[in-house]
């Protein structure tokens, strides 16, 4: 049931990640209409907090533990927890498994992992939803996260959402499927190989003459944002949350 209203009443929760909470809001904004759009009832529990992911990526386990321990407390599990981010659904599925075998958490980690969604996921091979009317009249090109491509095995869900879009044009730039260096502790760490790897990325968006780089992760938006703003570049960062409420919200 592509592009029409569902008159189911599946309930699914949102899981807004710390990044796009604290400074690109507007993405969770857009994620929930987003979601509403396709019919469902969607649920959110403002005593959410981080997945973990930072805090175990930096070395800190036992702390990465604790955070879980408490998001696994935030949902109920009664459907579908979606999230508008490939990195840390990745990071749940991938990670929760080692954190939380054999604790009291045991079932609950099992039921999250199966039920937990990245947004192209959800809203293309779950609820079969593509097009939302959206309107976005500009030149962009799509940067695979490595969460989303290798982790998740997701790509094509991004693309076929956007070829949707009216009056948006999407060209697809060089080597799509490298990494743009937006790893916590490759920036800390490895200043220099951080920002060359973005650097070259967003070179190669550059020579597709798109206006726009569009992700379903803000991590790395946020990454070759900060890159493109140093240098002072003609081009632009919005996730794809963004794009698929332009023109109707």
């Amino acid at each position: 049931m592509h592009g029409i209203l569902r008159t189911s009443v599946m309930k699914v929760e949102l899981f807004v990640p710390c990044i796009i909470d604290q400074f690109f809001p507007s993405v969770a904004a857009h994620t929930m209409k987003v979601l509403e759009r396709t019919g469902v009832e969607v649920e959110y529990n403002p005593e959410q907090t981080c997945c973990g992911r930072f805090a175990y990526n930096s070395g800190f386990v036992e702390e990465a533990k604790d955070l879980g321990d408490k998001f696994l407390n935030d949902f109920s599990y009664d459907g579908p927890v979606v999230a508008p981010s490939a990195a840390c659904v990745h990071y749940i599925k991938k990670r929760y498994p080692e954190l939380f075998f054999n604790t009291a958490n045991h079932l609950n980690f099992k039921r999250m992992v199966a039920n937990v969604y990245e947004l192209t996921d959800f809203l293309v091979n779950k609820v079969h939803f593509d097009d939302f009317g959206a309107e976005f009249p500009y030149k962009v090109t799509f940067h695979d996260s490595c969460s989303a491509l290798r982790g998740l095995g997701l790509g094509k869900e991004a693309r076929q959402l956007l070829s949707k879009v009216r009056g948006l044009e999407l060209v697809e730039m060089k080597q799509t499927d490298m990494c743009c260096g937006a790893d916590f502790s490759l920036e800390v760490n490895q200043e220099s190989l951080s920002m060359g790897m973005a650097s070259h990325k967003v070179k190669n968006a550059l020579n597709t003459g798109a206006e726009y780089i569009v992700s379903t992760d803000m991590t790395c938006l946020m990454h070759q944002k900060a890159y493109i703003e140093k240098e002072g570049l003609p081009i632009k960062v919005i996730h794809i949350a963004d794009v698929l409420a332009s023109g109707w919200e």
